[in-house]
């Protein structure tokens, strides 16, 4: 066969110039629908400022491009300059209004269900099921995220011994962690995270049940933001298979307890049972929006936290003198700690705030308008697009002097206490907001909060390569934490 671009040269270029010429007249044509959508109906809308980027793909690239690398949303960054803090571009062909600001992010998240709605990509919300907290609307979504408030309130959870549950499996995993070799930290991490989820929702405390869970689940996540092509090899169709095995498993356990095989416990699984009165298709599912979301979040702000500690020799040694101020305090033979322990951790939690304003996993939230939305001067049309930029609001050297510094000390300045409030901040918002609002915010400190305690005491560590942190698309490292461990001598004696 001869050389296309030779023999062939002549038929080759026309074939070239009419695929360019087509792509052009499509992405035209694309462009003028998208135009009259935006003007249709009796008036124009005024859409925030912002450009047009490339016909089709829009900006797309750009993004992708700025918030995969190590430095904060670059692109976001330039937006702002030109167009300021709430500003239009088209992502994935479609118009879309991305907000670093902090008043519109509370606006849209505030109203939540009413003038807008979460939007997810097809492979998330195949993986994640119809019927979970995290992907339905209006009255089934606040009936599901009223009962996932409830069984995960921690009054309720303490007067079922779930601080000792918890402290007992933290220590039965890191008792488990090899030493003197290297490991990556995060595989220890969400081994130790999907551990406490499975025990904790499903009662599950087997090693064997559970390594198996942890690998399901590491296939489920990997294809939660992927192409949804179901084919063999492709990450979306690893992922849903492990789905169809994790809830296989949640369905074993739910008619075992159903028929009364195993005695239903205080598991979130066994009160919901109980106290719920679901399908068994809809307590799968709400049971997987669960593993998933507590799972995420919490390997996440473990890893990050030991991260940022490692790069900050004196926030580490703050951290580990109150944790062994714990320890000396206890009596001969009292090791778990108690609720009045963890409540004297506050050094503790500032590790744990700027963990999560550094490298929280809510970067961004998508949410699509359900009807035409008025802010200020702007009117925000029927079906376009909603980015409230949470990181960008974290890490603006506006709000937070050095923001891009790891500074757990400046969640000690009287000036920042009310930016702290995570609840009802305006720039501080790790946990989201409004209707959505996480849950399991306080359950995922506390665990955090313990591992840090056993991981510290514990361990001490050293990094074995550089590594850099991405924002895309959540926060993440690179090439995976490396260290080596060794345990410590009891630094209490």
């Amino acid at each position: 066969m001869g050389d296309p671009f030779s023999a062939g040269s002549n038929s080759y270029l026309v074939i070239m110039i009419g695929t360019v010429l087509f792509i052009y007249c499509v992405a035209k044509v694309l462009r003028r629908i998208n135009e009259k959508k935006v003007a249709a109906g009796s008036r124009t809308y005024k859409l925030p400022p912002g450009r047009r980027g490339w016909p089709i793909v829009g900006d797309s690239f750009k993004w992708y491009n700025a918030v995969a690398s190590s430095h904060p949303p670059q692109f976001v960054e330039q937006q702002i300059k030109r167009f300021g803090k709430i500003f239009s571009c088209s992502l994935f062909g479609k118009w879309c209004v991305v907000s670093a600001d902090p008043s519109f992010n509370r606006f849209v998240m505030q109203n939540e269900g009413k003038l807008f709605q979460s939007s997810y990509p097809k492979s998330f919300k195949d993986l994640v099921g119809k019927n979970g907290v995290i992907t339905v609307h209006g009255e089934q979504q606040r009936k599901l995220h009223g009962i996932t408030s409830n069984m995960m309130h921690l009054d309720k959870l303490l007067k079922i011994n779930f601080l000792d549950d918890i402290q007992m499996v933290i220590t039965q995993t890191l008792n488990n962690f090899p030493t003197n070799q290297p490991l990556l930290l995060q595989d220890l991490c969400r081994k130790l995270a999907i551990h406490l989820m499975v025990d904790q929702l499903l009662g599950i405390s087997s090693e064997l049940d559970i390594n198996e869970m942890a690998r399901c689940f590491s296939d489920f996540v990997d294809g939660c933001l992927s192409l949804p092509i179901n084919l063999p090899g492709c990450a979306y169709h690893t992922a849903m298979k492990a789905r169809e095995k994790i809830i296989t498993k949640i369905h074993r356990i739910i008619k075992k307890q159903r028929e009364g095989a195993t005695e239903v416990g205080n598991g979130v699984l066994g009160r919901l049972l109980k106290e719920e009165s679901l399908p068994d298709e809809s307590v799968a599912d709400f049971i997987i929006n669960l593993l998933f979301a507590g799972n995420e979040t919490t390997t996440k702000t473990m890893l990050f936290a030991v991260y940022f500690l490692t790069h900050c020799p004196r926030a580490m040694q703050q951290l580990l003198d109150e944790q062994d101020s714990l320890r000396r305090s206890k009596s001969v033979g009292e090791e778990m700690l108690t609720w009045h322990d963890y409540k004297a951790m506050s050094f503790t939690q500032c590790v744990i705030d700027e963990t999560l304003r550094l490298g929280g996993i809510a970067i961004w939230l998508m949410r699509e308008a359900k009807e035409d939305v008025e802010y200020e001067d702007y009117v925000i049309p029927k079906g376009c697009f909603v980015v409230p930029f949470l990181s960008a609001v974290h890490l603006d050297e506006n709000v937070y002097n050095d923001a891009l510094t790891f500074n757990p000390w400046r969640w000690m300045d009287s000036e920042n206490q009310e930016k702290r409030n995570w609840r009802s901040s305006l720039y501080f918002a790790p946990f989201g907001g409004g209707a959505r609002f996480c849950p399991g915010a306080d359950l995922a400190r506390l665990q955090i909060a313990l591992f840090l305690h056993y991981f510290v005491t514990t361990y001490r560590w050293i990094q074995l390569k550089e590594d850099r942190m991405s924002f895309f698309p959540s926060a993440r490292l690179v090439n995976g934490f490396q260290i080596c461990i060794t345990r410590r001598h009891d630094r209490t004696s």
